[in-house]
């Protein structure tokens, strides 16, 4: 098939855009001719949180060529890019959803390919956890230009189905990333990164925002003995002023490590190579792809039972589960971990991992266009 993907991608950071690239990549693999479309401006500056929404020199990450076309403020590119995709004469348009702030760009060049070819949307967030008041419209008007739909945890198939209960969807978890490299020895990997060895190593990785629970896992880190260590990895989205007042009051400080920084995707594997565990302490969620790098790295990991999260963390076998949020539950779920063996995290982790590969995710996804484009023909 020729198919197009619209979405972020190089050289926009972050990780819809590895996500992208790593679903381009597993598709011409199967042998499919795959083009690329991105944003020429992805949000005005003033409306984005972090630092830079671009690949630095520093990154060193491999690049996926694009077309850098669609204006997300700008409605004359939405038609625009609209013609340049359908130049490209595909069978598919994928697109990827993470924020309803995109629902009328991404949604009107859908719309305007719809008649042309199949137009499937991966969704990796139906409903925000930071809600807006154009959510709703925003969102309902993206998803009616899609014939069909690919969603990674029940969590988000529920939120697709308040919107669109009869359109068809692809059910298939988020496969785990690879491009980071392998494991590497622990002990290494924390002295390179400048922390302890021989603790306890606690991870908590990715973009800052208020959903992810960061407050809690710093409050919970106070209640600790000093065999632990905790390690922020991860740029924030708006001040950290909240969370350094909460570090500067907790009684174990000293051994709270902050890289508030973009992670590069060759630093990546330095962090969880590092860790013991990685830490999820959502306050809600649907699925998460730090989830994906943890796994890939046999890094159990501790996380809230929110959304989607569970899904892959077997409770027991490839980390734990804990009931919320809270200091209480999530300081028993590091109890109960560092009680058991670590070993046999590693071990149920390592048995996953041959079915999450992109292979498979690429070859579910082929089937699934495949059968849509029957019926679409048929009709």
């Amino acid at each position: 098939m020729k198919i197009a993907i619209l979405s972020t991608f190089y050289p926009l950071r972050g990780g819809i855009a590895t996500y992208g690239a790593a679903l381009l990549k597993a598709l011409e693999n199967e042998g499919h001719v795959v083009k690329a479309f991105t944003f020429s401006r992805q949000y005005p500056d003033f409306l984005f949180p972090g630092k830079s929404q671009y690949i630095t020199e520093e990154d060193n990450v491999e690049s996926v060529e694009s077309e850098e076309v669609l204006d997300s403020i700008n409605p004359i590119t939405y038609y625009t890019t609209a013609k340049k995709i359908k130049a490209f004469k595909p069978d598919v348009l994928i697109t990827q959803f993470w924020m309803s702030f995109f629902g009328p760009s991404m949604g009107t060049v859908a719309k305007l390919l719809k008649n042309d070819c199949i137009t499937l949307s991966i969704l990796h967030n139906v409903i925000p956890h930071e809600g807006r008041f154009f959510d709703k419209p925003f969102t309902k008007y993206y998803l009616n230009q899609h014939h069909c739909f690919v969603t990674m945890s029940d969590v988000v198939e529920k939120d697709l189905r308040s919107y669109e209960p009869i359109k068809p969807s692809l059910l298939k978890a988020h496969p785990l990333y690879n491009h980071f490299g392998d494991p590497q020895n622990q002990q290494e990997a924390q002295l390179k990164i400048g922390v302890e060895t021989g603790k306890k190593t606690l991870l908590f990785f990715g973009f800052i925002r208020d959903y992810k629970g960061l407050d809690i896992l710093i409050k919970t880190f106070d209640q600790l003995d000093d065999s632990y260590q905790l390690l922020i990895a991860g740029e924030v989205y708006g001040s950290f002023d909240s969370y350094t007042k909460l570090i500067e009051e907790n009684r174990n400080k000293e051994r709270i490590h902050i890289f508030n920084q973009y992670i590069s995707d060759q630093e990546v594997g330095d962090y969880f190579s590092a860790a013991d565990v990685c830490v999820l302490p959502y306050k809600s969620a649907t699925q998460s792809g730090i989830t994906s790098i943890a796994l890939h790295f046999e890094v159990p990991l501790i996380a809230t039972d929110v959304g989607g999260l569970k899904e892959l963390i077997i409770n027991g076998e490839t980390g734990e589960i804990v009931p919320s949020a809270t200091v209480d539950h999530l300081k028993r779920g590091i109890d109960t971990f560092f009680n058991n063996d670590i070993k046999q995290y590693k071990l149920k982790i390592i048995e996953l991992k041959k079915e999450m590969s992109w292979k498979n995710f690429a070859s579910k996804l082929q089937d699934f266009i495949l059968n849509i484009n029957r019926n679409y023909q048929s009709k």
